[in-house]
């Protein structure tokens, strides 16, 4: 119990600000339905802390930390662009404009936006450390709910307020910065 406790903790406090906080807050922006979001969130993130639990310690020493960082600086400003193409979604949903959908999407995306994150690092040493895989996993994957289901709910009653072209902009910037801060750092950098 005291590996499920730990690590909800550390997890929801690790990720206040991080970047998947920002990836939650543009999903809620652009396809304005929390719950395939909030699943693929859940989905994505059983499935990459699952994988950290058991094979993260080997990634972490098959992939070194300068190949890791061009691959997350590049990653963030494709980000960036991509947060500039303007949307062409309407209230029928987004099936015909995303081959994946928006759980797909979330899923794809937020899997992706783990990769190397100081949560799935922390994943890895917590279940090292208590020797607790499934506690340690479904602990971390809570932390992670409890962080970024808020901001679905909240970030899509912002969009009804705030135009959703300054959203894109903003969302841009942010993750510029933050691929030009990856390519720019030594080793693998902590971006939250």
């Amino acid at each position: 119990m005291e590996a499920f406790l730990v690590s909800t903790g550390i997890v929801a406090l690790a990720e206040m600000g991080d970047k998947t906080q920002l990836l939650a807050l543009i999903l809620a922006a652009r396809f304005r339905k929390p719950w395939p979001i909030v699943l693929g969130i859940f989905t994505a993130t059983v499935v990459n802390h699952g994988l950290a639990g058991a094979v993260g310690a080997w990634v972490n020493t098959m992939i070194g930390p300068d190949v890791l960082r061009w691959i997350l600086g590049l990653s963030f400003i494709a980000m960036a662009i991509w947060m500039l193409i303007p949307d062409k979604l309407d209230d029928e949903g987004v099936s015909e404009h995303s081959r994946w959908g928006v759980f797909g999407t979330t899923v794809v995306a937020f899997f992706l936006a783990e990769m190397g994150d100081k949560t799935q690092i922390a994943t890895v040493m917590l279940a090292a450390q208590y020797n607790a895989y499934l506690w340690v996993v479904l602990g971390t994957t809570l932390g992670m709910m409890l962080a970024n289901a808020p901001v679905v709910w909240l970030g899509d009653k912002l969009v009804k307020k705030v135009p959703i072209r300054m959203v894109h902009i903003i969302s841009a910037v942010i993750f510029l910065v933050l691929g030009v801060v990856a390519l720019l750092a030594k080793g693998v950098p902590s971006l939250a």
